[in-house]
């Protein structure tokens, strides 16, 4: 590979994925500045809380010793309290939470510790204790605290540290009945969601645009080493050839070996590490060229031949790495980190493609592929475990069940390895169920990264090549006419 083009790719991976971070908070501010309301506050839905104790108390807020001025001095927290009882005065207060702790020590409090909107619902831990709160007017280590009756509001500046928040009655009595609403308020956001998306903006299109130099030179370099070793065709294998033409254009194969270690395959998931990391740097850059790709087919008609030929590389090295590893545990020999073809047994190519339709670039990758999606989810969906909770909404006494769900791929290719761990064989007709499996993925992986225009078959064509599959009888049938053919002549 070229360092150049490599190293483009490398830096173009990492600043596209720092512009899409940007992006996300750009777009998270853009939508914070929509929500404000007319005071500038952007607010969270009104909370009713309630407890028979002394104080509602938040759980601890903890904020780094050392916040930007600049970040204090624009960013505000509002918290506005009504009491069920207008006669009745509230406090509402932030403070220190080690100051807050030793108020309340022996003073039977809720805090509350988890509030859900739609529906509402909120999670109380109730703190028993004895003793009477003092009150809490007199207290000298609120950070800010407001009181009154009816509507009280409170606005804090962050600070660095650990912080709490209290409700309680202004004379420290049991029994609080408020409704609380939450909010932030942020100056100038406009203005700094507009900055910030205009900074990912830029980021993108210099991420992008090193992504798109390094895979394009990737690509042909691919595609010329590839055409400087392929093996020219035996002249009896003419007919054959023209055969495989007519096949789908993604050609997926891979060799079953005479033999295979028993045990390798446990150890595989370390072995493929340093393929997995290269993987996460081709992937990134695999989706980033499709996407400039499908903005040429849809002006254009036709696929850049160095972004088309890179993306059969990535996807070449995906198919040799998942050979080698646990989509096949086809083959104990490592794989090349290379984008090209080599003699290694798994191999990938797609034919390139002169025209491609511009109107089907825009459904094809989700609408039209939907009917695969799902199947493939059953077939090689990869595997799933958690524990279910069973009961009345998650409370006390609920049970648990544990469940797991694999795909079919995934129990094949587990069967194997069990098969292999005891005998030392792979059944050949596993072995073929599993290439078959893993042929209808790359196709549809093929059509929806826009590569192809025809629609990928729903079979399974088994075995290590197409032409000794389901494409047999087609080859025998072109022979068997062209011997009659000849015989009739």
């Amino acid at each position: 590979m070229g360092t150049n083009r490599v190293f483009a790719l490398v830096i173009g991976c990492v600043v596209s994925l720092v512009a899409f971070a940007v992006l996300g908070v750009g777009v998270l501010l853009f939508f914070g500045y929509v929500a404000q309301d007319d005071e500038g506050r952007i607010g969270l839905p009104t909370a009713p809380l309630t407890t028979a104790s002394s104080a509602l108390v938040s759980e601890d807020v903890s904020l780094v010793d050392a916040i930007d001025p600049q970040v204090s001095d624009r960013v505000s927290v509002s918290v506005r309290v009504t009491s069920s009882d207008p006669a009745r005065e509230v406090l509402i207060g932030i403070a220190p939470t080690e100051d807050v702790r030793d108020y309340l020590r022996g003073v039977a409090h809720t805090v509350v510790t988890d509030v859900e909107f739609s529906p509402f619902r909120a999670g109380y831990d109730n703190v028993a204790g004895s003793d009477t709160a003092a009150s809490p007017l007199d207290q000298p280590w609120w950070s800010t605290r407001a009181s009154g009756t009816g509507t009280t509001e409170l606005e804090w500046r962050p600070q660095g540290g650990s912080w709490t928040m209290v409700v309680m009655n202004a004379d420290g009595s049991a029994g609080v009945d408020v409704d609380v609403r939450a909010g932030v308020r942020v100056q100038s956001l406009g203005p700094v969601a507009a900055s910030v998306l205009a900074a990912s903006a830029i980021l993108l299109v210099l991420g992008v645009g090193a992504i798109v130099f390094g895979a394009s030179g990737l690509g042909r370099r691919a595609a010329s080493e590839t055409a400087a070793v392929s093996k020219p065709l035996d002249e009896p294998d003419a007919l054959l050839s023209a055969a495989e033409q007519s096949l789908y254009p993604v050609v997926l194969t891979g060799t079953r070996p005479e033999s295979l270690s028993r045990g390798l395959w446990l150890v595989k998931w370390i072995l493929a590490v340093p393929h997995y990391i290269v993987l996460v740097f081709l992937l990134a850059g695999f989706f980033v060229t499709t996407f400039v790709a499908g903005l040429a087919i849809l002006f254009t008609g036709r696929y850049p031949r160095g972004l088309f030929d890179f993306n059969v590389g990535v996807l070449r090295w995906v198919w040799r790495v998942q050979f080698y590893s646990y989509s096949a545990l086809g083959t104990d020999r490592y794989p090349p980190f290379t984008l090209h073809r080599t003699d290694h047994p798994a191999d990938l190519v797609v034919d390139y493609p002169e025209k491609l339709s511009r109107g089907k670039v825009l459904v094809k990758w989700w609408l039209l592929a939907i009917p695969h999606y799902l199947v493939l989810s059953l077939l090689a969906g990869g595997w799933y475990a958690g524990f279910r909770i069973a009961g009345n909404g998650g409370d006390a006494g609920a049970t648990g069940q544990p469940y797991i769900f694999g795909s079919v791929l995934g129990v094949l290719v587990l069967i194997a390895g069990i098969s292999l761990l005891f005998t030392g064989r792979y059944p050949r007709g596993l072995f073929d169920l599993v290439l078959g499996i893993n042929r209808w993925v790359f196709r549809v992986a093929a059509y929806a990264a826009l590569m192809t225009d025809e629609y990928p078959p729903f079979r399974l064509d088994q075995g290590p090549d197409e032409t000794e599959s389901a494409q047999k009888d087609r080859v025998d049938d072109d022979v068997s006419g062209h011997r009659e053919d000849q015989v009739g002549e």
